[in-house]
């Protein structure tokens, strides 16, 4: 698992409790309203919408406010806006690769936002393909670890078809194959196995180790693209020592 997947993981518990909490709801109902809208309001069978209402919930989002995003999503109520999804490519310090996935309803916004919050932090936009080569798309799973067996775990997502399962301390990951991770994580739920997201993500084919330094600079850049109201997602190939994360973790 990447650095910047250890600290999205770390960021996504405090951002439950912390002032943050009103973006990341944000983000959750863009989510919510775009698998209603492609796939229909019925979670039952629409694995996208399912997966993304069970993420609202774990972030402690109001159903009333789940409901509504649904109901908008799917026509059933006004007000739903028309998003359309933007991917940029970019370099943060260090040379480190960002993918950044935005889903907004203003194009010229969206770009002049993500391209001022790079240049501010040392970073640079990319040309397309220049970054996107070293990532893959792949399903990640997050188990929240405590009171699940590891070796059941790995047992029961491998002969569902998962790739890999990663032991990350407070969680465990499941890394699938795009097509497979629906059918992984339904394989956990029939085992009475509790997650807390499941999505589609880029994962980099390989990273660049960081000092404590730049890594302290790179994650400042990500989190301030986290904070862009346009973003959704900003996937990295950086990485760093345990003892770094560490020090980040108490710095943040």
């Amino acid at each position: 698992m990447s650095g910047h997947s250890k600290w999205a993981t770390t960021k996504n518990k405090k951002a439950a409790i912390d002032a943050k909490r009103g973006k990341m709801f944000a983000k959750l109902i863009k989510n919510i309203e775009i698998a209603a809208r492609m796939g229909g309001g019925d979670p039952d069978g629409n694995p996208t919408l399912y997966d993304a209402i069970v993420k609202a919930k774990k972030s402690s989002m109001p159903a009333d406010n789940i409901n509504r995003a649904v109901k908008r999503g799917s026509g059933e109520e006004a007000g739903a806006a028309s998003y359309e999804t933007i991917v940029y490519e970019g370099y943060a310090p260090a040379g480190v690769g960002l993918i950044i996935e935005c889903l907004t309803d203003n194009r010229n916004r969206a770009a002049a936002d993500v391209r001022s919050t790079l240049t501010k932090s040392n970073g640079s936009l990319a040309t397309t393909g220049s970054v996107s080569f070293n990532f893959e798309r792949k399903g990640q799973i997050v188990v929240p670890s405590e009171g699940v067996d590891f070796d059941k775990l790995f047992e029961v997502a491998a002969e569902a078809g998962a790739d890999d399962v990663k032991d990350e301390g407070e969680v465990y990951t499941v890394i699938t194959g795009p097509s497979d991770m629906v059918t992984v994580r339904e394989a956990l739920q029939k085992s009475g196995i509790d997650y807390d997201s499941a999505d589609l993500v880029m994962e980099p084919k390989s990273e660049i180790d960081l000092s404590a330094d730049d890594a302290r600079k790179v994650v400042k850049l990500i989190d301030n693209l986290d904070d862009l109201d346009d973003v959704q997602n900003v996937y990295s190939n950086w990485t760093t020592s345990d003892e770094v994360m560490a020090q980040l973790d108490t710095e943040e």
